[in-house]
C-alpha cells in the first residue's frame, strides 16, 4: 500500500507524527474527565405540585387532570406517570429519548406557567426539576455528637457547607436531618379568648410588621436617595413588642398573650452514623469534570476544616465517591497491565525483535484512541476503561498480521525493505477490511437506543477508536520499525516457540485438516449438529437483563405499617443498626428515619418524606468480595424476615436504567375499588410465585383519617365562617408560616404561629381551642364542631392520563429473573379482567424492551454494511458466504462459557455476541483473502486451501491468543456488569479459532469462489 511505503520512505516525518501522538494521548490521560459511571442525561423530568390540605381525589379532579391534558399535547411526549397523595402531586414527564432534554425543560415550565390561572388560586407552589446524573453525590460527610446542641450542630453543619461552596468544582451542597431554625410564636388561647381578641388582628399585625415596602428615592440637589423603610423584624424583642391589639386606649402586645422563642422546626428525618446522632452534609460534582482532581482540591479543606471542630463533634466522610472511582479506575489499571503482560507473552513466537514491535503498536494505538474518545465527548469511566481493555486484545492483530507477514517475505529471503514494502502491500488491504468489519461489528452497540446505550456507548467507542488507531498503526509506524528493527537473516525456522508452534500445526491441524476436506459434507454436518445443540444451552442459561452492582454497599429499606408515627419507625431502625452492627465486614451504616438516604448512586433516587419509613445505607469494607457481601444480604434478609410489625428490605444496588423492581404489573382502569381488588388478586399470586421477593402492593391499605366534622347550624349561630375553624384547626396542629425575617447577623427565620405543645402535635393539641365569631368573642372549638374518622385512598397513580396500580416484587437469589418474569407473565395472560380493565408489564421486561427496541433496525443495516465491504474486498457472494460461515462457531463457545461460569445472557453478553462476530469474521477474511491470492498464482483449490491454512493458521492463532490474553482479567473480574462480555469474547475466540479452522477451508471447497 501507498500509506505504508510513504511511511518507510519518509521514516523522520512518521516518527515525528507518532511521537506527537504519544505525547498528546498522554496529555489527555491525565487531563480528561473521570468519573465512576457515565454521564447520561435524558428527557426526564419532574413536576412536583404543593397544594395543602388537598384530598387525593381533589388533587386529582382540580390540579392533575388539567395538567396531563396539557402537557400530553407535547410533541415527542413518552410517557407521564403521577402519583397523587394528599396535597401532593408528582408527575414524572419523560420524552423520547431523541429529545433535547434543555429544550423540553423549559417547554414544560411555559406549558405549567400558562396553566397556573386555570389551577387554584392557592396552590402552594409547582416546580420542575429535571433529572441529572451529576445530581448525585460524591461526598456524604457526617457531624456526630450526641450531646452537642442543635444549634451548634447547625452552626458547624452551615460552616462545612460554606467552605464546600467555595470549591469550584462542587455543586447542590446540601445540609441533611437537621430540621429548619424558627421563631415559634405559641398563643396561649385561653387569655386570648377572654381579652376578646380577634385571631385575625394577631395576624394581620404580625404580617404588617413583616412587610418591607420600598420607599422610592429622592432627589436632594445633584444627588439621588434611595428611602429605606422601617418594615420586617432584625431581632426576637422586635417579634415580641409588636402591638397586636388596642382595647380601651391601652396597646396589647404579643409578649401578652404569647411566648416567641427561637427553636427547630419539628423533626421529619432522624439520621445517624453507625448508631450514633449527626448531620449529613453532601455534595455533588459538576460535570464534566475529573472525579480525581476534585478530590485533590476538597480533600485538604475538610482536613482544615476538621481541625476547627469543638472537641464533642467528630467528623467522618464514610462515603466519598472518589476513592471508588480510583480504587475501580485502580483495578482496571492493573488488569490493564496484566493484559499487556500476557499479550507480550502470546507474542514470544514471533520473536524478540517483532514482539518489541508489536507491543509499541499497543501504547501508539492507545494514545491515539484516547484522543479521539475525548474529542467525541466520552469521559474516562468503568465502561471506556473496559473497552480500552477489550481493544488491547484486539488492536495488536492488525501489527501481529503485517510483521508476521513481513518476517515471512524474509525468510523466503527477500531484504528487509523489500520485504517490507512487498509484505505489507499483499497484507494490507485484508488488514484494512478487517478492521471495517470489525468497526462494523461494533456499530450496533454505538447506537443502541434509550438510556442503556447512552449508558453503554463509551464501552463500543472506545473499541473502535483503537482499532481504528491500530490499523494507521499497523501501517505506518509498523512497516518502518520493521524496516530498521527486524534482523536482515534470522533463523529460517524461527525461534523455539514459533518452531513448536509450526511443528503443532504440521501434526495436528494438517492431518485434521486432509481428512476435513476428504469428507467435507460429514465435517459440515457434524460442525451443524455442535451448533445446534449449543442452542439448547440458552434456555438453561436465561436471560437477566442488567446484573446487581459488585460494590461493596447495600440498603436496608424499614417500612413499617401505614401511619406509623416516627418515634415508632425509629426503634425498627435502631433494631436493624442492632444486627447490622454485629457484621464484622461492616464499615458504616448510615440510617435515614422518615426520608432516604441522600441519593449515592447514579439509577436511585432519594425517597420522600413518610414517618413510616427509614433506610439504612450499608458500607462493608472494601476489600468485601461481591460473593461475601451477598452472604450478607442473604443472611440479614433471612433475619429480618422473621420481624413482626415491620417489613425490613435488604437490596443490592443493581446496574443499568432505573426500575421499580424486577417484576412490575401495572393495572391500568377507571374504579379505584375494582382497582384495589384486582391489585389484591395479583399480589397473592406474587406471593405464590416461586421465587419472588419483597411483594409491594401500595393499596393493600386505606389511610386512616380524622376529620373535623363542622356543625353548620351552631357555626352560623354563632357566626363563625368555616375558614375561621379550618385556620384555628391548622394553627394547633401544623401551626401558621407568617413569612421570614432576617437577623442582624444575615441569618434568616421562618416566623411560625401555633400553639403551646411539644414538638409534634396529639390529639391534645385540639383542646381548649377557641374560635373568633365576627364580634371578637371566643366559642371554644367543642361547641361547633367534633372529630371524626374516615378512611381514603392513600394515593392515586396516574399511567398515561389512565388510572393505575403498580404491584411489584423482586427476585430472590438462585432465581432467573427471566424464569420468574415468564411465569408470572403466564399467569397474567390467563387472569380474566373485568371490562375496561388491562394490565401491563414494567420492571426487566420494559426496560429490555426499551434497551433493545429499535436495535433490530440497526443489526439489519449493520448485517447489509457487513456483506457489502466483504462483496467489495472479494468481489464475490461466495466469498462473502464462507467468511460469514465462522458465526456460528462463535456461538458455540460463547454459550458454553456463560453456562460453565454460571452467567445468564445479560444486556452486557449480548453486546459481547454482537461483537464476537466481527473478532471472528476479521479471521476468516485473512484466511480465504490468502487462499484467493495463492489460486491466483495458479495453484489448485486443495493446495492453496492447505498452504493458506498452515500459513495463516500462526498469524490467526497468534491474534487469538492475543485477544484472549487481554481479555482474561476482565473475565477473572469481579465486575458483573462487564466479565459477561469477556467471558462470551473469550468462549467465541476459543471455539471458532479451532472450529473455523476445519470448518472455513471445507465450505471454501464445497463453494469455491471465482478467483480473477
Amino acid at each position: 500500500m501507498k500509506i505504508s511505503e510513504y511511511a518507510v520512505k519518509n521514516y523522520q516525518f512518521t516518527l515525528i507524527m507518532f511521537l506527537m501522538a504519544a505525547a498528546v494521548g498522554i496529555t489527555t490521560l491525565l487531563t480528561m474527565p473521570r468519573s465512576e459511571d457515565p454521564d447520561v442525561e435524558s428527557p426526564q423530568f419532574a413536576m412536583i405540585i404543593v397544594y395543602p390540605g388537598t384530598s387525593p381525589k381533589d388533587m386529582e379532579e382540580l390540579v392533575v387532570d388539567p395538567i396531563e391534558d396539557k402537557v400530553n399535547e407535547l410533541e415527542d411526549i413518552k410517557r407521564i406517570r403521577t402519583t397523587i397523595s394528599d396535597g401532593l402531586a408528582v408527575f414524572r414527564v419523560e420524552f423520547k429519548y431523541e429529545s433535547d432534554p434543555d429544550e423540553k425543560y423549559q417547554e414544560l415550565i411555559r406549558e405549567l406557567n400558562s396553566l397556573r390561572s386555570e389551577l387554584p388560586k392557592d396552590i402552594y407552589s409547582m416546580e420542575v426539576n429535571k433529572f441529572q446524573p451529576s445530581d448525585v453525590n460524591i461526598l456524604q460527610i457526617a457531624l456526630i455528637s450526641e450531646n452537642a446542641s442543635r444549634t451548634v450542630l447547625k452552626k458547624q453543619a452551615e460552616a462545612l457547607q460554606d467552605e464546600l461552596e467555595k470549591i469550584p468544582m462542587l455543586k447542590n451542597v446540601e445540609i441533611q436531618g437537621l430540621p429548619e431554625q424558627i421563631v415559634r410564636i405559641e398563643l396561649r388561647l385561653e387569655k386570648i379568648a377572654q381579652m376578646h381578641i380577634p385571631m385575625d388582628a394577631i395576624i394581620g399585625s404580625l404580617q404588617s410588621e413583616m412587610a418591607n415596602i420600598p420607599g422610592g428615592s429622592v432627589i436632594a440637589g445633584s444627588k439621588s436617595f434611595n428611602i429605606k423603610t422601617s418594615g420586617n423584624y432584625t431581632n426576637l424583642d422586635e417579634i415580641r413588642n409588636t402591638i397586636v391589639y388596642t382595647a380601651n386606649g391601652k396597646n396589647i402586645l404579643l409578649s401578652d398573650v404569647a411566648d416567641a422563642s427561637i427553636t427547630f422546626e419539628e423533626a421529619t428525618h432522624i439520621t445517624r452514623l453507625n448508631g450514633h446522632r449527626c448531620v449529613f452534609v453532601v455534595a455533588a460534582q459538576k460535570p464534566g469534570l475529573n472525579i480525581t482532581q476534585t478530590q485533590k482540591v476538597y480533600k485538604p479543606v475538610l482536613k482544615q476544616f476538621e481541625a476547627t471542630l469543638p472537641s464533642n463533634i467528630a467528623m467522618v466522610n464514610h462515603f466519598d465517591q472518589a476513592d471508588n472511582v480510583n480504587g475501580r479506575l485502580a483495578g482496571l489499571g492493573k488488569d490493564f497491565l496484566i493484559a499487556i503482560l500476557l499479550v507480550s507473552i502470546t507474542l514470544l513466537p514471533l520473536g524478540g525483535r517483532a514482539a518489541t514491535i508489536v507491543m509499541i503498536s499497543i501504547p501508539l494505538s492507545l494514545a491515539i484512541g484516547l484522543v479521539l474518545l475525548n474529542l467525541l465527548g466520552i469521559s474516562l469511566n468503568q465502561l471506556s476503561i473496559v473497552g480500552l481493555v477489550v481493544a488491547l486484545g484486539l488492536l495488536v492483530d492488525d501489527s501481529i498480521v503485517v510483521v508476521e507477514n513481513i518476517e515471512r517475505w524474509m525468510r523466503e529471503g527477500h531484504s528487509r525493505l523489500d520485504a517490507t514494502i512487498k509484505a505489507t502491500r499483499q497484507i494490507g488491504l485484508a488488514v484494512v477490511g478487517c478492521t471495517v468489519t470489525l468497526i462494523i461489528a461494533f456499530m450496533p452497540l454505538v447506537f443502541l437506543p434509550e438510556g442503556a446505550g447512552d449508558f453503554i456507548r463509551g464501552l463500543p467507542l472506545a473499541v473502535i477508536m483503537a482499532v481504528l488507531a491500530s490499523m494507521l498503526v499497523s501501517l505506518t509506524i509498523i512497516p518502518f520499525l520493521s524496516s530498521r528493527i527486524l534482523k536482515d537473516k534470522g533463523d529460517d525456522h524461527g525461534n523455539i516457540f514459533l518452531r513448536g508452534l509450526q511443528r503443532l500445526i504440521h501434526g495436528s491441524y494438517s492431518r485434521l485438516l486432509d481428512k476435513a476436506l476428504q469428507k467435507p459434507v460429514i465435517t459440515l454436518v457434524a460442525a451443524g449438529i455442535i451448533f445446534f445443540a449449543s442452542l439448547q444451552l440458552f434456555p438453561i442459561i436465561g436471560f437477566g437483563l442488567f446484573p446487581a452492582s459488585e460494590k461493596p454497599q447495600f440498603i436496608i429499606n424499614t417500612i413499617t405499617p401505614l401511619q406509623t408515627n416516627l418515634e415508632r419507625t425509629d426503634t425498627v431502625s435502631r433494631y436493624v443498626e442492632r444486627v447490622v452492627s454485629a457484621i464484622p465486614e461492616v464499615s458504616f451504616f448510615a440510617t435515614n428515619v422518615g426520608k432516604g438516604n441522600p441519593r449515592i448512586y447514579y439509577n436511585v433516587s432519594q425517597e420522600n418524606e413518610h414517618t413510616d419509613f427509614a433506610q439504612t445505607f450499608v458500607q462493608l469494607d472494601e476489600h468485601a468480595s461481591p460473593e461475601k457481601k451477598l452472604e450478607i444480604i442473604n443472611a440479614l434478609r433471612d433475619q429480618f424476615n422473621q420481624y413482626p410489625g415491620a417489613k425490613i428490605e435488604v437490596k443490592n444496588f443493581e446496574q443499568g436504567p432505573p426500575v421499580a423492581a424486577p417484576i412490575e404489573i401495572r393495572l391500568i382502569g377507571d374504579n379505584l375499588d375494582t382497582l384495589r381488588a384486582l391489585a389484591g388478586r395479583v399480589e397473592h399470586m406474587l406471593k405464590q410465585t416461586e421465587g419472588t421477593l419483597y411483594v409491594n402492593n401500595p393499596v393493600s391499605n386505606l389511610k386512616s383519617d380524622m376529620r373535623v366534622v363542622i356543625n353548620q347550624d351552631k357555626a352560623r349561630m354563632t357566626g363563625i365562617n368555616t375558614v375561621d375553624i379550618d385556620r384555628t384547626v391548622r394553627l394547633a396542629v401544623a401551626g401558621l408560616d407568617m413569612g421570614s425575617f432576617s437577623d442582624a447577623e444575615g441569618e434568616d427565620y421562618s416566623i411560625h404561629l401555633t400553639t403551646p405543645k411539644q414538638e409534634r402535635a396529639t390529639l391534645a393539641s385540639l383542646e381548649n381551642l377557641f374560635v373568633n365569631n365576627r364580634q371578637g368573642a371566643a366559642v371554644p372549638l367543642a361547641q361547633i364542631a367534633g372529630l371524626q374518622l374516615e378512611t381514603s385512598p392513600l394515593r392515586i397513580d396516574h399511567y398515561n392520563k389512565n388510572r393505575m396500580v403498580s404491584v411489584s416484587a423482586f427476585v430472590k437469589k438462585g432465581y432467573l429473573n427471566d424464569k420468574v418474569i415468564r411465569e408470572v407473565v403466564s399467569k397474567m395472560e390467563s387472569t380474566k379482567l373485568p371490562a375496561g380493565y388491562s394490565f401491563m408489564m414494567g420492571g426487566d421486561v420494559e426496560a429490555g424492551n426499551e434497551s433493545f427496541g429499535g436495535l433490530g433496525t440497526v443489526i439489519i443495516v449493520t448485517v447489509f454494511m457487513f456483506v457489502a465491504v466483504l462483496v467489495l474486498m472479494f468481489k464475490t457472494f461466495k466469498s462473502t458466504l464462507i467468511v460469514l460461515s465462522v458465526i456460528p462457531l462463535g456461538v458455540v463457545g460463547a454459550v458454553i462459557a456463560l453456562f460453565l461460569t454460571g452467567n445468564s445472557l445479560s444486556f452486557v453478553a449480548i453486546i459481547g455476541l454482537i461483537a464476537l462476530a466481527g473478532v471472528e469474521v476479521k479471521n476468516s477474511i485473512l484466511l480465504v483473502d490468502f487462499t484467493n491470492q495463492l489460486r491466483a498464482q495458479g495453484k489448485s483449490i486443495d493446495e492453496a486451501i492447505r498452504e493458506a491454512g498452515e500459513v495463516r493458521f500462526l498469524p490467526i492463532v497468534l491474534t487469538s491468543l492475543t485477544a484472549i490474553g487481554g481479555l482474561m482479567p476482565i473475565a477473572l473480574s469481579v465486575n458483573p456488569l462487564i466479565s459477561p462480555l469477556a467471558i462470551v469474547l473469550i468462549g467465541g475466540l476459543i471455539s471458532s479459532t479451532l472450529l473455523s479452522r476445519i470448518v472455513t477451508p471445507v465450505v471454501y471447497k464445497l463453494i469455491p469462489p471465482k478467483v480473477v
